[in-house]
């Protein structure tokens, strides 16, 4: 095997000393990120945790709305598991005397879709909320969008959300960020299937809030204004 010249020896040298260093800078990079990201995640646990609140405490105040985000719906048309839990823990906090009004907000970006109708629905049909007292929003298409929109649509200043307490930190982060004064209400009620990767998603959701939760960009679908509140 024929021996390397000493030229050859150099430049692998600095080859190997090259790789080395973007290996070094790769991983430095990367646990930058992963401190930012933690930040991120802790940061908007933090900030929200205080704004969080039991049903009981909540009634005690009145707010322009109860503010209800979307959660899917089944294949005949109607409210999820985890809907159901948000609209139910919505119409308690309508019945004692948080706010006279509920604003359902979610997904109908096609016609066979319509997340607020279905949620409508299920709170008259099933709890007994009288349909003048709730609010639709056609757009709520996420958590950011569906904040900006109750503040800058509907002329919300003064909410309470209602969803799950792994997205509940996010919700109230956000709203508050936007500019409105919004507490949370978690309306768990078991263990819902599929939780770990929901809770694994959440910290990447969270990451990405925060960052336009700071730049406020405007939502897809914006509209005019209806002042509902």
């Amino acid at each position: 095997m024929p021996r390397r010249s000493d030229a050859e020896k150099v430049k692998y040298m600095k080859c190997n000393v090259k790789i080395k260093k973007i290996i070094a800078a790769a991983v430095i990079f990367a646990a930058a990120l992963a401190v930012l990201y933690a930040f991120m995640n802790v940061y908007v646990i933090a900030s929200a945790s205080g704004k969080i609140l039991s049903s009981d405490s909540a009634a005690k105040d009145t707010y322009d709305c109860i503010l209800v985000l979307g959660a899917g719906l089944r294949s005949d048309g109607t409210p999820s598991d985890m809907l159901k839990d948000r609209l139910d823990m919505a119409a308690k906090l309508y019945f004692d005397g948080a706010s006279g009004k509920i604003l359902v907000t979610g997904d109908n970006g096609r016609i066979s879709y319509n997340e607020p109708v279905a949620m409508s629905k299920y709170l008259v049909q099933n709890k007994g909320v009288p349909a003048d007292d709730i609010v639709l929003d056609y757009a709520g298409f996420s958590t950011y969008d569906s904040m900006y929109r109750a503040k800058e649509i509907f002329g919300a200043e003064k909410i309470v959300a209602v969803t799950q307490k792994y997205h509940l930190y996010r919700a109230v982060f956000v709203a508050n960020a936007l500019g409105l004064d919004c507490s949370g209400v978690a309306c768990d009620t078991v263990t819902y299937r599929g939780q770990f990767m929901r809770d694994v998603r959440e910290t990447a959701a969270r990451a990405k809030d925060f960052i336009s939760s700071f730049l406020k960009p405007k939502p897809k679908y914006l509209g005019e204004k209806e002042y509902a509140f």
